[in-house]
């Protein structure tokens, strides 16, 4: 169509949204202020301004089957769950096989040049200072004519050279993960204390835990990774959490990646069905089968739906290595008070895992209207109030899943609105013309500044709009087995190519060989006499009929 799209972000979410400009003819132009794609996942050693920063030893939560692109597996001699090196190498190999390197304009930068901190208590590990000559989206306005055209301006910035452009489209692919929230106003006594503190974003390597007494603050999956390997170093380890939380494994039922076992149709049909309490209950016991997680300080109120994984935090409770505190009550000049304990703690070093603020920046505030901490998003996606569905923010949503087929599927969406295309796209309209945005009650997702969703239930919804929406009781008829793994199997992404925009002749054989490329690199020896099968997924098909008929599937 001609139709300039600018993408903001060569992140996971900035390479499918310029993957999917491209699927639908649109002329995507991605800005990406750093010298590389990745993201969160391209590692640094040090602290880039306005980036994600990660440490060398992150390893995805989720599996590489259920974070694929929808169609692009991963190659089968990846591990189930990737270091960061290996997602941005696939992320690397996503962009040379789509071409999407030629749409995107880096920014160049010199050598980040960083200073120790000056401040005794606040300590960063290290201070960037940004370069000069890097590339940045400085401002995005409407056009003096949006109301008709629904275009944007454009400006960014280069070696302190502005240039402006004006665009048809915008897609927000900048990240959740670049702003790190430090409320030292919630911890009482923090400008007496005497150690180091210092945001998890600043954590790069353990040694500088070395003999330490260190108190996490937060039990996020970041805060747990950080509490683990502190563990190994340091005198002493405390994890401080106000709502604890359950713990998961990667390592699921029979050894099988935790997604590939709890994401499937049938328990998400059942899950969705169930009240509220019930739901929570059922969840309750069956994580608590593991081990108890009351007898280990780590059980989350009942209001909340709070769920990390780690591998490890269970056997280093047991052993010793790590110890699960109440919130902090005080800070003293070498110690810390919780809630309900009356003895003080000495400490050393603090770690704040306190999350992340959701800014844009380059945004008029009006543009992207925050109400009660959140955005207010139609679909998680389009500004509630803009004349015209023209700009998009992509990876703003919390799904207890997989975030690349999300964003993914968003861009799809997006895309497909912005061309105008297909009866079951319904861009937003304006709210007095009768539209109701969908913002999440607070209830569900207290002080959280993500939006959180059900994974499964969204990734439908977005696909219905495009037309791409497995139909597993049309395979029924055609396709039984294909029908019947789609049901009972993991819910992984290849099913959304299946049909509708975009489908991939691919998808099919993805699907049916998932579980082969799970095994591929950990069957590393098969012991003699034993069966090489898989097991198997299928099961009878008038489960699958009967299924459908009482719950209306």
């Amino acid at each position: 169509t001609g139709m300039r799209v600018a993408v903001v972000g060569a992140g996971v979410s900035g390479l499918a949204a310029t993957k999917c400009c491209l699927d639908e003819g649109l002329e995507p132009t991605c800005f990406e202020q750093s010298q590389d794609i990745g993201g969160l996942w391209r590692y640094t050693e040090h602290i880039e301004a306005g980036r994600p920063s990660i440490y060398p030893s992150l390893i995805s939560n989720t599996s590489k089957e259920m974070s694929a692109f929808s169609d692009f597996p991963f190659p089968e001699h990846f591990p189930v769950f990737l270091p960061n090196a290996l997602l941005l190498e696939y992320l690397r190999r996503y962009a040379e096989r789509f071409g999407l390197r030629q749409r995107i304009s880096f920014g160049v930068s010199d050598a980040a040049l960083l200073r120790p901190a000056a401040r005794p208590c606040w300590v960063p590990l290290v201070t960037l200072l940004p370069s000069p000559f890097q590339t940045t989206v400085v401002s995005i306005r409407k056009h003096p004519d949006f109301a008709t055209t629904g275009q944007w301006h454009v400006v960014t910035e280069a070696g302190g050279k502005q240039t402006s452009d004006v665009f048809d489209a915008v897609m927000v692919c900048s990240g959740s993960f670049s702003e790190p929230s430090l409320p030292l106003e919630c911890f009482p006594g923090i400008e007496r204390f005497r150690g180091q503190y210092f945001h998890s974003r600043q954590y790069k390597h353990p040694d500088v835990f070395q003999g330490k007494r260190v108190l996490v603050v937060g039990m996020g999956n970041s805060g747990v990774d950080i509490a683990v390997e502190a563990s190994r170093v340091a005198a002493k380890v405390t994890i401080s959490t106000s709502r604890g939380s359950w713990l998961l494994s990667r390592v699921f039922e029979h050894g099988y990646p935790w997604d590939m076992v709890s994401i499937t149709r049938l328990k998400n049909l059942i899950k969705t069905r169930l009240p509220r309490a019930l739901s929570w209950w059922l969840i309750n016991s069956k994580v608590n089968k593991r081990f108890n997680h009351t007898n280990y300080g780590l059980q989350p109120d009942n209001r909340y739906f709070l769920a990390l994984l780690n591998d490890d935090l269970p056997s280093y409770i047991l052993t010793g290595r790590i110890t699960i505190k109440p919130g902090v009550k005080e800070f003293r000049d070498s110690s810390v008070l919780f809630h309900n304990c009356p003895e003080e703690e000495p400490v050393d070093i603090v770690v704040f895992c306190t999350g992340y603020n959701v800014s844009f920046p380059f945004l008029e505030e009006s543009v992207v209207r925050m109400e009660n901490k959140h955005a207010s998003l139609y679909k998680y996606v389009f500004p509630t109030h803009l004349q015209k569905p023209t700009l998009a923010v992509l990876g703003l949503i919390k799904p207890f899943g997989p975030i690349l087929p999300v964003v993914e599927m968003q861009a799809r969406w997006v895309s497909r609105v912005f061309k105008g295309m297909g009866a079951n796209v319904s861009p937003p309209v304006p709210q007095n013309a009768g539209w109701t945005p969908f913002i999440p009650p607070a209830r569900e997702i207290p002080e959280l500044r993500i939006l959180k969703t059900e994974w499964l239930v969204y990734l439908d919804t977005l696909a219905s709009l495009i037309g791409a929406k497995p139909s597993v009781l049309g395979l029924l008829c055609t396709d039984p087995k294909l029908a019947l793994t789609i049901f009972f199997g993991p819910c992984s992404p290849y099913q959304f190519r299946l049909g509708g925009p975009g489908c991939w002749q691919g998808a099919r054989q993805a699907i049916l060989t998932q579980w082969d490329r799970v095994i591929k690199p950990t069957r590393t020896r098969v012991p003699a006499g034993s069966s090489s099968s898989f097991p198997s997924l299928l099961l009878v098909g008038f489960l699958l009929l009967l299924a459908a008929v009482i719950f209306g599937f």
